[in-house]
């Protein structure tokens, strides 16, 4: 007894009501469950990477802006540092103090340019300890006060540039943390020295920042933040677990941002010439909340899907099994002879048609037999189907080695009777029919492999034709065709096309030419002309503009396929171009990707 019969066997000794549960839970909850389960978790992944990629995405760009607005910072040290005239003016003892505004006044356009054509300086000193120069516009006498502040003395030991959050107060109370960069300008004696300071502006940060929906923190080395999306935050520490240490820290993902899991992508800048790091943080405060509405609804959705039917499956169990007691009651009455039946069914279904089939029965005992025979009858005909449906599965299951087999030996009976040209169209015929079944349902094949199937198909049509085709085959040299991988059966509707309607209706010989060759070191093209009837201007044009769209009529839907397996296939670069002129001929153009060669 195998396996099936023992299942039915056992699954026959349960009650119906059990059978209908048990297939509702084997064939309907359990595949439901797991193929949601399987949705859920592939859409909480898409919708995750979505997001991990849009911080991703943010991040770099913010990083990007910051690596411009601090590089241009140092341009400008830079050509500070490098300002003769800059230098005499800070190295010069004036007399007195109108002197010194005369000379500045004469000097000072270049810095007033520097300010007021770039939107990203919010402030620009110059800090002396040249006692001659007095406080005036953008440069100041560093006295006693400044001398002694921290960044001063860094400045003056530290041969380049830093950075630093420096905390402002406007005439309103109201606070400010600016990236500033410090620089000592270097002179050409040490009896003075300058130290320039130049502030970023947060309005200009704010205006190129601030374009989308995410949330945005900068920090300089273990500082606090001195720039935000939400103006709170500016001046504090966030509530972010990073490492703050790190000169390269990365990481995209969920993190803990105010006792909230928060999509973020994390990275560290180092400006330009500078030991600083800048900690650019990109928050997505909607992203996490979304995952776990779209898992909620998920949710909601696999449990009506699960407790839906379940509630039907159980009320109509429970209605079905108690009309089945009822029956089976029924007919146990009647097998003991008791045929006083009481009717107690209702309806037009199959268990209201075999109750009164059972009345019937009992009416008229003497039908029983001819109700044997019909479901006899009925049975052999499921015996007939049945057996009708295996043969076609046999049938169907006809291995294709033996139609090569049967073409082989009904080529040899040909060879062995004498008839050579039936052998040989026999023997390409299986030739070809073993390519096209091969590369049923594969996705390459070699251009070599190809082009053999193109040699085979031609000289099937060279019986047709006899000499009235001829092939030729030119290949760049060099060009190695048996490692360049092409979709299987590309060419053979070009020829095949080429032959019935460019050449067939030729009296003298017709030419078919396939030609391979590397163009601008990118591209493959493969042109295939022919010298046939050729076409007019309009249907040439009619025919490019079919091989984009595609029409109801079959008359070049084979072309219109060829091109869009190439653009699925390779991308919209790629395709099929066709030239033709009436009496001249006509010739299509394949180009496709060059780097499609099969690596050793």
């Amino acid at each position: 007894m195998n396996i099936q019969n023992r299942f039915l066997q056992a699954f026959s000794k349960v009650k119906v009501r059990k059978q209908l549960f048990f297939i509702y839970f084997s064939a309907l909850l359990i595949p439901v469950f797991f193929i949601c389960l399987f949705v859920l978790n592939n859409a909480r992944h898409i919708i995750y990477d979505h997001y991990e990629s849009i911080a991703s995405s943010d991040n770099l760009r913010v990083k990007s802006i910051m690596f411009d607005a601090t590089t241009n910072f140092y341009k400008i040290s830079e050509d500070l540092c490098n300002d003769k005239q800059l230098h005499k003016l800070l190295q010069t003892n004036f007399e007195n103090t109108k002197e010194y505004h005369t000379a500045y006044d004469k000097y000072t356009s270049r810095i007033s340019t520097l300010i007021s054509n770039d939107t990203s300086i919010n402030s620009l000193y110059i800090y002396t300890t040249n006692n001659s120069i007095t406080d005036y516009n953008n440069i100041k006498y560093a006295d006693v006060s400044i001398r002694d502040t921290e960044w001063f003395q860094t400045a003056v030991k530290k041969p380049g540039i830093f950075w630093e959050t420096v905390k402002r107060t406007d005439k309103y109370n109201n606070n400010y943390w600016e990236l500033t960069l410090y620089r000592k300008i270097p002179m050409a004696t040490d009896k003075n020295y300058a130290i320039l300071v130049i502030t970023m502006s947060t309005n200009y940060l704010n205006n190129r920042i601030e374009n989308n929906d995410l949330y945005t923190i900068l920090m300089l080395n273990e500082d606090p933040a001195f720039y935000s999306t939400s103006r709170e935050v500016m001046g504090t520490l966030p509530d972010l677990s990073f490492d703050r240490t790190s000169n390269y820290y990365k990481n995209v993902g969920v993190i803990q941002y105010k006792n909230n899991s928060t999509m973020s992508a994390i990275s560290t800048l180092k400006p330009y010439m500078s030991e600083n790091r800048l900690y650019i943080v990109s928050l997505n405060f909607q992203a996490i909340p979304y995952i776990k509405k779209l898992t909620l609804t998920y949710a909601v959705i696999i449990a009506s899907v699960i407790l839906i039917p379940f509630v039907l499956i159980f009320l109509y169990t429970k209605y079905f099994s108690a009309r089945v007691e009822i029956l089976r009651g029924t007919m146990h009455k009647a097998s003991n002879g008791d045929y006083n039946i009481i009717d107690a069914f209702h309806g037009d279904d199959e268990i209201s048609e075999t109750f009164s089939d059972l009345k019937i029965m009992i009416r008229k005992i003497k039908e029983k037999e001819a109700d044997i025979y019909k479901s006899q009858i009925t049975e052999q005909k499921f015996i007939n189907q049945q057996q009708e449906m295996e043969f076609k599965m046999l049938a169907s299951q006809i291995n294709p080695h033996f139609l090569y087999n049967t073409l082989e030996s009904i080529r040899m009976m040909a060879f062995t009777s004498g008839n050579r040209d039936v052998a040989t169209a026999i023997k390409l015929l299986g030739k070809s029919m073993r390519y096209v079944l091969e590369n049923t349902g594969t996705s390459s094949t070699t251009l070599k492999k190809e082009l053999d199937y193109i040699e085979i198909y031609i000289a099937i049509q060279k019986l047709r034709f006899d000499d009235r085709i001829q092939y030729i085959l030119n290949v760049q040299e060099g060009f190695d065709l048996g490692k360049y991988q092409i979709l299987p059966l590309l060419l053979q509707p070009i020829v095949e096309n080429a032959i019935i309607h460019g050449l067939r209706e030729m009296e003298e010989p017709g030419e078919i030419v396939i030609s391979i060759k590397e163009e601008e070191k990118e591209f493959l093209l493969i042109n295939i002309s022919d010298n046939g009837t050729g076409m007019t201007e309009e249907e040439m044009k009619q025919l490019n503009y079919n091989i984009y769209n595609k029409k109801n009529d079959t008359s070049n839907i084979g072309f219109y396929n060829i091109n869009q397996r190439i653009k699925l296939c390779y991308g919209a670069s790629y395709g099929m171009i066709i030239q033709s002129h009436k009496n001249e001929g006509t010739l299509v153009s394949l180009k496709l990707p060059l780097q499609n060669i099969q690596e050793e």
